[in-house]
This record gives structure tokens, C-alpha cells and sequence, in this order.
């Protein structure tokens, strides 16, 4: 087993649960009998579904001997370690926005998700990263709600929008 077993097909198997796991996750979400056009299914299902299909050739691709490719960049030192602080911050900044999320409502939740990931990450101009985040998070609320009729948290945001 060791022979064959390589951390390619690894990540080619977890692509294809996820996958899975999505399509059928998604089944349990029920729409409305009179609901016209795209509902909260199609981006979910299509989304799993690729997935699964990537998963499937992927597994079919290590199976008869593909591989990654090493690293090549010239900016990449392959020796350095890894940047724990950047990892634990960007945790950090997930996990608040699940624990604050039903609180502050998807607008802000989302604009402030953003912005701490951009920081976080490394962006220089703070006040265009902020300007960016409200709008992303403002823009993923109206499309998931006015667009798909996904519920999401309003927060002190609910009556306004």
C-alpha cells in the first residue's frame, strides 16, 4: 500500500469528499414550491458538483502516475519556515467572524472578516482595504439575499437594507 499511497492522491480524495459532502449537504435545503429562477440550491449543487468532478479526475490523474510539480519560483525559499503568526491571525480572524457573526449581522460581520484578512495578509493601504471590504461584504449580502433568497444575519443592519 505504501507503493502507491502519495500525498497527491490524498488531497485528490479529500477534494472528492468535500465534494460529496457538499451535494449532499445541500439536499436538505428545501426552497419554496413558487420560487422562480435560480434558487439556494443551484450555486451549492454546482459548486459540489464540480468538486466532485475535479475530485474524480484528480484521483484518476495520481492513480496512473501524475504528480505536482516542485517548486520552482525564484521568490520562494523553500527552506524558510512557516509563518505562524500569519496562520494564527487569520484563525483568529475566521473564528471571530463565526462567534460574532449572528451578533453584528453578515454586513459587518463580513466587512470586518475582510478587512482583518487583508491586513493580516499584508495589505499596505489600510483605507482602500477598508473601503473594499464594506463593499464586498454589502455586495455578497445583497446577491445571497436579493439575488438567491438566502437568509442571512441582518444584525442592527436588518431594517436598513
Amino acid at each position: 500500500m505504501a507503493r502507491w499511497w502519495r500525498p497527491e492522491l490524498g488531497l485528490a480524495v479529500v477534494v472528492l469528499a468535500l465534494g460529496v459532502f457538499v451535494v449532499i449537504g445541500t439536499l436538505d435545503v428545501s426552497a419554496a414550491a413558487s420560487q422562480l429562477g435560480i434558487g439556494p440550491r443551484f450555486f451549492p449543487m454546482l459548486v459540489g458538483g464540480a468538486m466532485v468532478l475535479i475530485g474524480l479526475f484528480y484521483v484518476a490523474d495520481v492513480i496512473r502516475g501524475g504528480h505536482g510539480d516542485p517548486e520552482e519560483s525564484e521568490d520562494v525559499d523553500v527552506d524558510a519556515p512557516a509563518d505562524w503568526r500569519s496562520v494564527g491571525l487569520v484563525s483568529g480572524i475566521f473564528l471571530a467572524f463565526a462567534a460574532l457573526l449572528n451578533v453584528v449581522g453578515w454586513i459587518i460581520g463580513a466587512s470586518l472578516l475582510f478587512f482583518g484578512l487583508s491586513v493580516a495578509l499584508g495589505a499596505e493601504h489600510k483605507r482602500r482595504a477598508a473601503v473594499v471590504s464594506v463593499v464586498m461584504g454589502l455586495a455578497t449580502y445583497l446577491l445571497f439575499v436579493k439575488g438567491l433568497g438566502v437568509s442571512l444575519p441582518g444584525g442592527p443592519l436588518a431594517g436598513v437594507i
